[in-house]
């Protein structure tokens, strides 16, 4: 399946808000699980039915609701119906080709953004998305498969480490849109060693297969940059949004991770121009090798060119040339034949040609 655009075909002529899963089918069976907590009191369970989380939608605890699985359209229907979502909303979240961004629905704010994953055997960078919709008490999660990042971010809140134990759900949304973000510089660097290790093998051998890796790269590149740039708009966005479901003291974290997902942006923008540069110095070596190559078939050219024209007039069929009477004439020709040769070699030499 293409990575930069999902195919819609099962899509055409859909009514708006008619729920058609556009993607890859990742697991077999969608699974719920729910995590409620506050400062004194914590709990983890898996839910069998999207009805049990029907409790958790107003509460004075904090709930995170995860639901891995795009495909099940009448689980995220039934999820729309008890958080009472917009049709709009359940739409998009099982777009897996949907561009990351914010809408405010006043009630909640519906937030799209890609996890990234590096798949270093095969050097190729896969994404996931991830539907947030952040409630009053509640912020729901969707995702494409089991298996993510924020591993960290339940194990501070199983631990009570940091300050998110003490906080409200908005600081939690923050923690997992940080953690994504951290994901993020992490897969740019381990690409940019890579970027930076291979100019001396352009230097040193710019090979076949030096080129095909550096287009891979770029359209690496490309993949990861067609993600991290709408969502630094969408942190800028929350950032400077003014809703009551983001608290004032919220406002610094998001400010300080829109400085975060700037900094990747830079730096993917700075290894792509180095690519390109990287591509130029791999085609300036290639012409310069197939340059020294033709001066020196040029040059063995030239030398026998006189040679080729001596050899030519003495190999025609006329009957009398008088040079073919002396004796010593065959032996006189190599000696003039090889005395031009000498000669020219010094006149390339002393030109610098050689």
């Amino acid at each position: 399946m293409a990575r930069f655009l999902k195919k819609k075909e099962a899509s055409l002529g859909k009514a708006p808000g008619e729920l058609v899963f556009i993607g890859e089918q990742k697991v077999e069976e969608a699974t719920i699980r729910v995590i409620n907590y506050d400062q004194e009191h914590l709990s983890e369970q898996e839910l069998q039915d999207i009805k049990e989380g029907i409790p958790y939608k107003e509460t004075s605890t904090v709930t995170w609701l995860n639901i891995n699985g795009l495909h099940d359209t009448e689980l995220i229907k039934s999820v729309g119906s008890i958080f009472g979502l917009h049709a709009l909303v359940l739409e998009d979240m099982v777009n897996t080709g949907q561009r990351p961004k914010m809408e405010d629905f006043d009630d909640y704010l519906f937030i799209v953004v890609k996890m990234m994953r590096y798949d270093e055997a095969a050097g190729i960078i896969n994404n996931e998305q991830l539907s947030m919709v952040l409630g009053k008490s509640f912020l729901l999660t969707v995702q494409e498969q089991p298996g993510d990042v924020f591993e960290p971010v339940r194990e501070r809140i199983r631990k009570q480490k940091g300050r998110i134990r003490k906080v409200g759900i908005d600081y939690l949304a923050y923690a997992l849109l940080d953690t994504i973000v951290d994901n993020y510089i992490f897969i740019i660097e381990r690409l940019g060693e890579q970027i930076e290790d291979i100019e001396d093998e352009i230097l040193d051998n710019p090979n076949q297969d030096v080129l095909t890796r550096i287009n891979a790269y770029k359209r690496e590149m490309n993949y990861l940059r067609k993600s991290i740039r709408p969502a630094r708009e969408l942190i800028l966005q929350l950032s400077k949004h003014d809703s009551d479901l983001v608290q004032e003291q919220t406002l610094p974290f998001l400010k300080d991770l829109l400085d975060l997902v700037t900094q990747a942006v830079e730096v993917i923008d700075t290894y792509r121009d180095m690519l390109s540069d990287h591509l130029d110095i791999y085609n300036t070596g290639v012409n310069n090798r197939l340059n020294e190559i033709m001066k020196i078939l040029t040059i063995f050219s030239a030398i026998f060119i006189p040679l080729t024209f001596i050899a030519g007039i003495y190999g025609t069929n006329f009957k009398y040339l008088p040079e073919l009477n002396y004796r010593y004439s065959y032996f006189a020709l190599w000696g003039v034949m090889v005395v031009i040769a000498l000669g020219m070699v010094r006149f390339f030499r002393r030109k610098k040609w050689l």
